[in-house]
């Protein structure tokens, strides 16, 4: 299982971050749409080795073309070694925040899915441009916009997904499934993995076909005085998770229905503190990988290790380079 670290630093610190943590031995470096661009700090880790991709990039706000030529330009700099990750956020943030459209998500990230692929099509085997779909249509490519097949050919796309009909899409029609992070041991094993294992069934797939990547929140540290300010960090995103609609399921799971409403109202009233401290430990334990870098490690193996082709650690407290060293050298061996 390869285990991969989050880049995310100022843009003039991108470079260095990304050696640095290149040097602490892991496989691969993910973004996310955050206060900084999703893809230029991938750029400017191409030369690092690692496997890069983005974990995730919104799909809606870009148009397919947009997506495509990011994603080819990467998967040319890296050496092939780049993954479009995509991800559908939710309607408020992608309508007033992004000033995007918003509607049928899992149908329109359907057409995105085979808009991107024709144009990589016309691009790799020089097939024509002809996409027509409800939401977009791409049915246009002149020699002066065409930047030629890749050595390795086109760069895989990936699909965040976590309710029934986001995950059948994925294992039917994407080459890797990013599990969402917001999840606990009972949630994947009763219902996410069952879920990915009957959508492969249905579209005639293995596993063999589908990089599965599992993603934790991770609290680890090998300073035990240090633990209390992680946990809490990590109290605050399954706060900020929980109080979104669309992960309610994990606090169902969990026995925590009754948190989602409270979270909710508290976080539209922008009462973000008071989130966290509805977290219990038992809640903590459940959602969070938590601890010295050799727990965390046996706890990444216990969650995943069965099934995860690679690890995405979300540390939302952040972690030491060592202790981050410590917990890959432990999980590879």
């Amino acid at each position: 299982m390869e285990v991969d670290a989050l880049l995310m630093a100022p843009p003039a610190e991108v470079a260095r971050r990304a050696d640095e943590l290149a040097e602490t031995g892991v496989d691969g470096l993910f973004t996310f749409e955050g206060p900084h661009d999703v893809f230029l700090p991938l750029a400017l880790a191409a030369s690092t080795g690692c496997d890069l991709y983005t974990n995730v990039a919104i799909a809606f706000p870009r148009s397919p073309m947009h997506l495509a030529h990011l994603a080819w330009d990467l998967s040319a700099q890296s050496g092939g070694r780049f993954a479009l990750g995509l991800g559908t956020q939710i309607q408020a943030h992608v309508e007033r925040r992004y000033g995007a459209t918003w509607s049928s998500p899992v149908t329109r990230m359907a057409e995105w899915i085979a808009a991107i692929r024709a144009i990589a099509a016309r691009w790799q085997e020089g097939e024509p441009l002809a996409f027509e779909g409800e939401h977009t249509r791409h049915t246009l490519m002149t020699p002066a916009f065409d930047p030629g097949p890749l050595p390795g050919g086109p760069p895989p796309i990936w699909l965040g997904a976590l309710g029934p009909k986001m995950v059948r899409l994925a294992t039917a029609q994407a080459d890797g499934l990013l599990i969402h992070p917001f999840t606990s041991d009972r949630h994947l094993t009763e219902v996410t993995l069952p879920r990915i294992d009957a959508g492969l069934a249905e579209a005639s797939r293995s596993s063999g076909d589908l990089t599965l990547v599992g993603q934790a929140i991770v609290a680890c540290t090998s300073d035990a005085d240090g633990q209390a300010d992680l946990d809490l960090a990590a109290r605050w995103m399954i706060g900020f998770y929980g109080s979104t609609p669309a992960y309610a399921a994990v606090l169902e799971t969990e026995g925590r229905a009754h948190l989602h409403p409270e979270l909710r109202r508290l976080s539209r009233e922008g009462r973000w503190e008071e989130m966290a401290a509805l977290i219990d430990d038992d809640l903590l334990d459940a959602v969070v990988l938590r601890g010295d870098p050799a727990t965390v490690a046996r706890r990444i193996r216990e969650r995943y290790g069965e099934r995860a082709d690679r690890v995405a650690l979300s540390t939302p407290g952040g972690i030491r380079d060592e202790d981050l060293a410590a917990v890959v050298a432990e999980v590879h061996r």
